[in-house]
């Protein structure tokens, strides 16, 4: 089983934030699927079952706010006698454009704490991870920018990066890590452009 896990902070003042955009993914790889999110109290998440192309996947997003999101997932993956090597996370990027995609099968957190919080839980950083470029803005500083809801002038290219980093997700599944890097990596929003094949 291949658990996808979406970071981001619970509650509906976070929606629409840079911070939340592994929640938008996995809410619409849930939609695609046909999957319903249920609560646990165990694992202080939101899951949900679901198949995509005979693999069996839970779909993820931790309610313990995004600094402990490890916490959660390291008792999931205990639960279903998952290794790391089954965990895929999508969480957003300050340090990429908005709007560009980046997969990597492990690697350093970057400074973004879910990620700490992940790899200290499960003791190794060896997880595949798409990340989501939200970027930066000079004018402010990085908390206020990813925990602030995006404008409607980024409506458009946030919904193509979510859309884009769900179908990286679904390549990873149906083929491997190479095949989502080889076709997702770099990929940035551009308006009109076709979605890679």
């Amino acid at each position: 089983m291949k658990v996808i896990a979406g970071l981001g902070n619970p509650g509906s003042k976070y929606d629409n934030t840079p911070h939340n955009i592994g929640f938008e993914v996995v809410n619409y790889l849930a939609e695609k699927l046909n999957a319903g999110w249920t609560s646990s109290r165990n694992f202080r998440a939101h899951t949900a079952k679901a198949t995509c192309r005979g693999s069996q996947l839970l779909l993820v997003k931790p309610q313990t706010f995004m600094n402990l999101s490890g916490s959660s997932l390291a008792k999931i993956l205990r639960y279903f006698r998952c290794t790391p090597k089954d965990l895929v996370v999508i969480l957003d990027d300050a340090d990429l454009p908005l709007g560009r995609l980046r997969v990597r099968g492990q690697g350093g957190a970057g400074g973004h704490r879910g990620l700490i919080s992940i790899i200290e839980s499960l003791g190794t950083d060896d997880f595949a991870r798409v990340r989501v470029g939200v970027g930066r803005e000079t004018d402010r500083n990085l908390v206020d920018h990813v925990l602030s809801k995006f404008g409607t002038e980024s409506h458009d290219m946030v919904v193509g990066a979510v859309q884009t980093a769900t179908d990286a997700v679904i390549c990873l599944i149906e083929n491997d890590l190479n095949e989502s890097m080889n076709r997702y990596n770099g990929w940035q929003y551009v308006a009109d452009q076709a979605k890679p094949e």
